[in-house]
């Protein structure tokens, strides 16, 4: 691991606004960018879905029911080892971010948390990390592995949409792809060193270290939020 301390070069207030402006156009570009993808997004089709029937905190629930009456439905698919107690640290620090979630009752939505990990398992470890979303198993179903994230496979996110009973599937992504819903990466990004991973393009000398040794890891993320210390 690098321990340089390169800095950025230092220049007068005018020269860093021209930088800046510089940058800001491309910036405001990225911006128009994405809401043009959001727009062809909101054009997708869609395809229905089988029923299928989950287990919640209360026991079996129907995919309709899980969306709590509302018409829209983000559900984040976490990875799931059998038998570990602690499970993946990627997956448990993004969903560890979310936790004022009602402002999406003004958008007639709701974001929860499917795993493969049977549920009393599943709410244990929720418990024991303080995530604070409401976590679904699909230990029992097929859902898990129709919508990408089979048992032992990765992570997913999905979205759908319920008209009555009838629920569709409208949008995937997996990967990097679920960088756009967090704000960690966005904080982070920000920094003048970034997230100082040995893949990112960065200025001679800047610090760096080999991918996701930053990221925290199960374990911390318990001992800062959950009901219990880790080992």
């Amino acid at each position: 691991m690098s321990t340089t301390r390169a800095l950025p070069p230092v220049v007068d207030a005018d020269a860093w606004q021209r930088e800046l402006d510089t940058l800001r156009k491309r910036e405001k570009a990225a911006t128009r960018e994405l809401d043009a993808i959001a727009a062809q997004r909101r054009r997708l089709p869609m395809v229905e879905m089988p029923e299928y029937t989950l287990e919640g905190e209360t026991g079996p629930v129907r995919l309709a029911d899980v969306f709590d009456g509302r018409s829209q439905l983000i559900v984040y698919n976490h990875m799931w080892f059998p038998g570990e107690k602690w499970q993946c640290g990627g997956c448990t620090g993004f969903t560890s971010q979310f936790t004022r979630l009602e402002f999406l009752n003004n958008y007639d939505a709701r974001f929860v948390v499917v795993t493969q990990g049977p549920i009393d398992e599943a709410l244990a470890y929720k418990r024991r990390v303080g995530n604070k979303m409401p976590w679904y198993s699909t230990a029992n179903s097929p859902f898990g592995t129709d919508v990408g994230a089979p048992p032992g496979a990765g992570f997913a996110v999905n979205v759908f949409l319920r008209d009555r009973d009838t629920v569709y599937r409208t949008w995937h992504t997996d990967g990097r792809g679920t960088e756009q819903l967090s704000h960690s990466f966005a904080l982070i990004d920000l920094l003048p060193y970034g997230r100082q991973e040995e893949w990112q393009d960065s200025p001679a000398g800047w610090p760096q270290s080999p991918a996701y040794s930053r990221w925290s890891s199960s374990q911390e993320i318990a001992a800062a939020y959950g009901d219990s210390q880790p080992e």
